[in-house]
């Protein structure tokens, strides 16, 4: 008995060590009652859901800027907080498709804005296979398309042996697939589809409202293209999937005669975002930095009705206000750190993560010099798995890249927060993609370590109840403390961590 006591008082004086005063000191600066008086801010009516480009984007970014400056973080340039970022907004005015029949656009096709106004007659649908196992299929059978239509099937019509069989996996990936026809000179591309009707019925609203790309000078989508379930194949062509598969699979120089037509009327116009960039300088090591970013834009007004989006992601951004406020405070106590901290509250996310992408592409700070990526979205609610259990978080994409962040983020929460941390959307072969889908993975792609933050999916997301009256304050309070001290470590510690993971997230966005 006198050697079990013995050890529990070794256990918790061990415990103790690890601790670090400071951190705990400044973590609890992180209050309720801040995080509320500003979400009633930004989640407001006031703001029009936040869309980015029109008013109410404008009205938070000035929000957050005015926050930064009252608390002392500096304009990351000594001048501005904005980066400012061009966008191309588009609306899809009509479209017609026809191959051999006609095909009735958001019931048997959907398509996208992307590529701009266009118009062109077929006759000929080249299919290309994905290369399973003879090497002459290597090539993934461009070398014949110019001019030409494609028809590829997505791989989601796709065996899990047939995806491990396929040489170069970035063809698994439709945005590369479309680069591979444009570049061998393809005039368009038709995917084949798994349950694109489904999907239709599901998102038919999203296909109807305006879509935003970034960098105007290199257009998102070179070639149009277009989805159609594989249930029209053969209606429009004459045959079965499967049997197209296998002719594909084979390798055999298979096209079809068609007559076909594709049109669509896009009206465009400029626009323009801005991320909101608070600089708090380092000490000694003030060259590396540590990002740390939430989005504040949403979707703005949708029939009639404001999205507020106090949660998606209104929660993370007022994280962020918090956060930067208590690491404001250390550093005025003369207890700041070493290595330098970005807070990044980004716009454009809704719009396909295009604010992070934006500053990846032209970064304030040398990509090299950037340690990791915290991003917080959505960390306000709970999911229906937890339901009556506020202290939980997911945690994503934390050990795909380095071991190390992944043991202080657990030893964060071990020493100092204790919530229960669930991995489920870490998964490489997790179905909802959550890795690919917010801020952070701008990074990840570009090698920079990461951990997502986040509730999960629940009733209100991207609906107009999804309301400040529902928000769990302490939840954001909790979850907001495990990131300032897995911050701190991070931005404190003698040796920057190491990057010594290959991503196994094969898939890319």
């Amino acid at each position: 008995m006198k050697k079990t006591i013995l050890l529990l008082i070794t256990l918790f004086s061990i415990n103790v060590k690890a601790q670090d005063s400071t951190a705990i000191f400044y973590a609890s600066t992180i209050n309720e009652a801040d995080l509320q008086r500003h979400l009633y801010v930004l989640a407001s009516d006031s703001l029009e859901g936040r869309e980015t480009g029109q008013k109410g984007q404008k009205l938070a970014a000035d929000y957050i800027a005015r926050h930064f400056k009252s608390i002392g973080i500096k304009p990351y340039d000594g001048k501005t907080y904005y980066q400012k970022f061009p966008l191309l907004n588009q609306k899809l005015e009509a479209s017609s498709l026809r191959i051999n029949k006609e095909l009735e656009f958001l019931e048997n096709y959907y398509t996208f804005p992307y590529f701009g106004t266009t118009s062109f007659d077929f006759n000929e649908l080249q299919p290309v296979g994905y290369g399973w196992d003879e090497t002459s299929c290597s090539e993934y059978r461009f070398a014949d398309v110019e001019g030409k239509v494609v028809l590829i099937m997505s791989p989601d019509l796709l065996s899990d042996k047939e995806k491990e069989k396929v040489e170069d996996i970035e063809l698994l990936n439709w945005n590369y697939q479309l680069e591979k026809a444009y570049d061998r000179g393809a005039k368009a591309v038709v995917f084949i589809g798994k349950d694109v009707k489904g999907k239709l019925n599901k998102y038919a609203k999203y296909f109807k409202k305006e879509k935003q790309s970034v960098f105007i000078e290199k257009a998102q989508f070179k070639i149009p293209f277009v989805f159609i379930d594989e249930s029209e194949i053969e209606n429009t062509i004459g045959i079965s999937t499967s049997k197209l598969k296998r002719k594909v699979k084979k390798c055999k120089n298979v096209s079809f005669n068609v007559k076909g037509s594709f049109s669509v009327d896009v009206k465009s116009n400029l626009l323009q975002g801005e991320n909101v960039l608070g600089y708090l300088e380092g000490g000694d090591l003030k060259e590396e930095i540590l990002v740390i970013t939430a989005h504040y834009d949403h979707i703005g007004i949708h029939d009639g009705e404001i999205h507020n989006g106090a949660d998606d992601d209104g929660s993370g951004t007022v994280a962020i206000l918090e956060l930067a406020e208590a690491f404001a405070k250390a550093k005025d106590a003369g207890k700041g750190p070493r290595r330098s901290v970005l807070f990044m509250p980004v716009a454009g996310e809704e719009m396909g993560l295009l604010g992070s992408a934006y500053y990846v592409e032209n970064p304030v700070f040398q990509l090299e010099n950037t340690i990791a990526d915290l991003n917080i979205d959505m960390i306000g609610r709970m999911d229906e798995k937890h339901e009556g259990n506020p202290d939980y978080v997911y945690l994503i994409g934390s050990d795909k890249l380095s071991t190390e962040l992944h043991q202080i983020s657990e030893d964060a929460n071990k020493n100092y927060t204790q919530l229960e941390i669930d991995y489920t959307f870490n998964a490489p072969d997790d179905p909802n993609r959550f890795y690919y889908r917010s801020d952070h993975y701008n990074f990840a792609k570009n090698n920079i370590p990461v951990i997502f933050y986040f509730n999960g999916v629940h009733a209100d997301y991207h609906k107009a109840t999804d309301t400040i009256e529902k928000i769990h304050f302490g939840k954001i309070a909790k979850i907001s403390k495990l990131l300032f001290h897995t911050a701190w470590q991070l931005v404190n510690q003698d040796k920057r961590i190491e990057v010594d993971v290959e991503n196994d997230f094969k898939n890319n966005r």
